[in-house]
């Protein structure tokens, strides 16, 4: 495959997932972890991606002020998936809120007279609901990975097993009917599954380019996953397999 060919699905996989490991994106490709790590450091240097420690980052995934629409893969998907999301949120709900690009869409849209409390274990997901006059925000604290841009380790999960919210908008990596939720980021996988187990109702919101991939490390079960939101229309024949094993798909 020419190089600018192996770019093209790199800078691909990297708006799909937001972040990726060399690993993978050597299998992927089918070259060696050296040649990947050329074309990462090629694709840092023109300013398309970032590089980071085994893998790559989205530029639409590291937080700054004023993201344009044109950084943040699949705008227009994830503006409607935080369209139909934002009909689950109501007034004095507790709600806890994962990172990712969907998601921080969806707190960009919350309408400005909500009162609401949010936990997050994500600094640009909180630092986005501090604009918000009438919600309270509460940010899970621990040591915050540069990488992902959220809190992890024991003091997080600490943190949350002291939660009952109401509803949980997990941000979504990879995810098949065999596999269930999945991350590469042990770490990340921790969090998310104490997340899961301080909620009544787990909401997954993902595009669905992220459908039927996975990864290392699981999360859960599809079944522990009440609704899950997709830029689809909900009997979409992609969303078939899925409508057995979750309760509500919208």
């Amino acid at each position: 495959m020419k190089k600018e060919n192996r770019h093209q699905v790199i800078l691909h996989n990297v708006s799909i997932h937001n972040r990726v490991l060399l690993s993978d994106l050597s299998q992927l490709l089918n070259v060696s972890i050296d040649t990947v790590r050329r074309d990462v450091v090629e694709l840092h240097t023109q300013g398309k991606l970032k590089k980071v420690h085994g893998g790559a980052v989205a530029n639409g995934f590291q937080f700054k002020q004023n993201v344009s629409n044109d950084e943040i893969y699949a705008a227009e998907c994830k503006h409607g998936i935080a369209d139909k999301a934002l009909k689950l949120i109501k007034n004095d709900q507790v709600i806890l809120i994962s990172g990712g690009t969907t998601n921080l869409e969806l707190v960009k849209r919350l309408p400005l007279k909500l009162r609401a409390t949010f936990f997050t274990p994500s600094l640009p997901i909180a630092l986005e609901l501090m604009s918000h006059p009438t919600v309270e925000v509460i940010l899970i604290g621990g040591k915050l990975s540069k990488d992902s841009q959220v809190s992890m380790g024991g003091y997080a999960i600490n943190m949350l097993a002291d939660i009952k919210a109401d509803l949980c908008f997990l941000g979504t990596g990879y995810m098949d009917i065999s596999n269930g939720l999945t991350e590469f980021d042990w770490e990340v996988v921790q969090i998310k599954k104490a997340m899961i187990r301080s909620s009544k109702n787990v909401i997954s919101l993902t595009i669905s380019e992220k459908l039927n991939s996975h990864q290392k490390y699981k999360i859960c079960q599809l079944q522990e996953i009440n609704t899950l939101i997709t830029e689809l229309d909900g009997d979409h024949e992609l969303l078939t397999p899925y409508k057995r094993m979750i309760n509500t798909i919208l």
